[in-house]
């Protein structure tokens, strides 16, 4: 992908599809290193489940045989001397505490560094395609952050649904504002 954006909107859709109701999106800067963690509530994953997602010849769809979205996402952090780590509590073995971490370190002054790419509109898409799903967004650029909570949101819009135009406009423009321009892309 020539995006991390485009691999956490890959990663998180699947989060959807184990049924999270709360999805966890982080960005961390310190220096050269990123940290990229998703996490969620969902069904979570059994071990052997886990060993096998990092195959990109394994996959869940039935669209297609191969599943390439952990496997890139392993391979883009590791061009940059960087990992990628899966932690996963199945909700039959943990059923009060189930879910999915996935975190990914980069090291962005290596000359195979993915760029962020726009982050903002891969929050909206993820959003507009779940709305009933709560999603946290948490970037911090070395001291300067940029985060949002739909619980929050929500408070605030009652029954309004978030996938409304006017709403998923606001989410974009108010993220792109805290990133220092609202024209800017992020």
């Amino acid at each position: 992908m020539k995006e991390l954006s485009l691999n956490v909107l890959d990663i998180a859709k699947n989060s959807v599809k184990a049924k999270a109701t709360l999805i966890g999106i982080s960005l961390v800067e310190e220096g050269n290193k990123l940290t990229l963690t998703i996490t969620d509530n969902g069904s979570g994953m059994k071990p052997e489940v886990v060993a096998t997602v990092m195959n990109p010849f394994y996959t869940t769809r039935t669209t297609r045989k191969v599943g390439m979205g952990i496997p890139l996402l392993i391979l883009a952090a590791e061009q940059t001397g960087g990992s990628v780590t899966i932690e996963s509590r199945h909700e039959e073995d943990h059923p009060a505490d189930h879910g999915t971490v996935v975190t990914a370190v980069f090291y962005t002054d290596h000359i195979d560094f993915t760029p962020i790419g726009d982050i903002v509109s891969s929050i909206e898409t993820l959003i507009m395609g779940s709305p009933e799903i709560d999603f946290t967004f948490l970037h911090d650029r070395n001291g300067q952050t940029a985060e949002l909570d739909t619980r929050q949101i929500r408070e605030v819009l009652g029954d309004v649904p978030l996938d409304t135009f006017e709403v998923i406009q606001w989410i974009g423009q108010f993220l792109r504002e805290q990133y220092g321009s609202a024209d800017e892309t992020v």
